[in-house]
């Protein structure tokens, strides 16, 4: 009787779980972007929320929550209430190197405060010179920075940044001693370009498109292979050893999210992400659709955390 009593049981559990997963979800999903309106992932956030809304058949609301980075609309997330109502689109910068550099401020873990749900774009990162600078390749500009000591000057998105790493890297396969003058983002670090107050940016693509195709600036080295400026090359291709940080921007929910929501909404933010129209709208915003799973997420994520903080260890950035 009480072995019967024990199946009866476990089959209600189950039946219970199933109800829940058909009924997700129930009401509208707030969508968590820890940037201000406006920008290229915010722009991008929005166009996957629309499929996504198609796909769950319920409201997806976009919310911002910019400041400190991207840590205070993360952190909202990792303390919100895991039942799948809540999820964020993020950055590595937020997520990864901010979780490094300034625990204080981004007071969360990546790797087990969240739930991975996907990823679903890339924007490469560029080192770009005016168009009138005084040499045309990476190996010109490390040659002439070593003739002429903290002469070359490279503006960054903010300290921290991806570029700001990007530059640590150059720096350290080069020796060319680039100065990193981090600015309040990439808008003011292009308008010091033009008005030659840097010599150069380590920036995320968007900011640069239309700079770049009116040859007004030029890229030198790119994180990764991008088909509009195919060109441009990356440091694999001019013979160093170690690649450029990218930026990369994923799809999380709080940890703990039941698994019969996360097979709800892994499926449908992966037919989101994948949709052709998604991908057209943004590619000239300077970012490519790149759906990977939570797993390949994860990893991708373990592996970015180790090399950041080895670099941070040795450039002596770590408090």
């Amino acid at each position: 009787m009480k072995i019967a009593l024990n199946a009866c049981a476990a089959l209600l559990l189950a039946a219970a779980a199933l109800l829940h997963a058909q009924d997700y979800p129930k009401g509208s999903v707030t969508l968590v972007i820890p940037l201000a309106p406006g920008d290229a992932t915010d722009t991008s956030a929005r166009a996957i929320a629309e499929e996504l809304s198609r796909e769950l058949k319920v409201a997806i609301v976009p919310v911002n929550r910019p400041g400190a980075g991207g840590a205070l609309g993360t952190e909202m997330v990792v303390k919100s209430k895991p039942d799948g109502y809540t999820i964020i689109l993020t950055n590595n910068a937020s997520l990864v190197f901010r979780s490094i550099l300034d625990p204080k401020t981004a007071n969360y873990n990546p790797l087990t405060d969240l739930t991975p749900l996907g990823l679903a774009m890339r924007s490469p990162i560029i080192l770009a010179i005016r168009g009138d600078a005084p040499y045309n390749t990476l190996r010109e500009m490390v040659e002439y920075a070593k003739r002429n000591p903290a002469s070359v000057r490279v503006g960054t998105a903010g300290a921290g940044s991806v570029g700001d790493f990007c530059a640590l890297t150059l720096n350290l396969l080069t020796g060319a001693g680039l100065i990193t003058v981090p600015f309040t983002g990439a808008s003011p670090a292009v308008t010091a370009l033009l008005g030659g107050h840097v010599e150069g940016v380590v920036l995320a693509l968007g900011t640069m498109t239309g700079h770049l195709r009116s040859g007004t600036l030029r890229g030198i080295v790119i994180s990764s292979k991008y088909p509009d400026f195919p060109d441009i090359p990356t440091l694999s291709e001019l013979g160093y050893s170690e690649p450029l940080f990218g930026v990369w921007v994923g799809f999380f929910a709080p940890a703990g999210v039941p698994a019969e929501v996360t097979r709800t909404l892994v499926p449908a933010l992966e037919r989101a992400i994948r949709s052709p129209a998604i991908g057209a709208k943004l590619r000239p915003l300077g970012m490519l659709m790149e759906y990977s799973p939570p797993e390949k997420l994860l990893a991708e994520i373990r592996e970015e955390h180790a090399r950041v903080q080895g670099l941070a260890r040795k450039a002596g950035l770590l408090k």
